[in-house]
């Protein structure tokens, strides 16, 4: 299962970039291969809430919908996502955000495996590339609403 973390620094603060994640329904205006994004409901379950959402992903000749489950921790200015249904076999994410001077340095995390072994094998080829670029669209996006 191809997996990928990295943590970075950015000149925002810790909330903004936590605000920035958590509002999956924008997701479609700036990040790659997103083609649509449904919250299906939220709702509040003691220190956090618990969001269901579906994406469209699209890339190549392939378009996908998959479900998620977003747990947004806001006192811990965490996410959390976990898969519900769609093409993959396996997937989690988490981004933490924490303040530091100067900004904030921002973490994320993503586990997944696909179902389709053709697609799998795809993204596997770019599959680095692809989180980063993924990664590079939410500080671009950052930097067009805090910069």
């Amino acid at each position: 299962m191809p997996t990928h973390s990295e943590t970075k620094k950015l000149p925002y603060t810790a909330d903004q970039m936590y605000a920035l994640v958590a509002d999956v329904a924008k997701y479609p205006e700036f990040l790659p291969w997103c083609a649509a994004a449904r919250v299906r409901s939220e709702t509040p379950r003691g220190d956090a809430v618990v969001m269901e959402a579906d994406l469209v992903v699209s890339f190549k000749v392939f378009r996908e919908r998959f479900g998620s489950r977003v747990t947004l921790w806001p006192a811990e200015r965490a996410i959390d996502t976990a898969y519900i249904d769609g093409p993959f076999r396996h997937m989690e994410s988490r981004w933490a955000f924490e303040d530091v001077e100067g900004g904030c340095n921002v973490s994320f995390y993503v586990d997944f495996e696909f179902r389709n072994a053709i697609l799998q094998g795809v993204i596997g080829v770019v599959f680095n590339d692809a989180m980063q670029r993924i990664v590079r669209a939410f500080e671009r996006r950052a930097a067009a609403l805090y910069g």
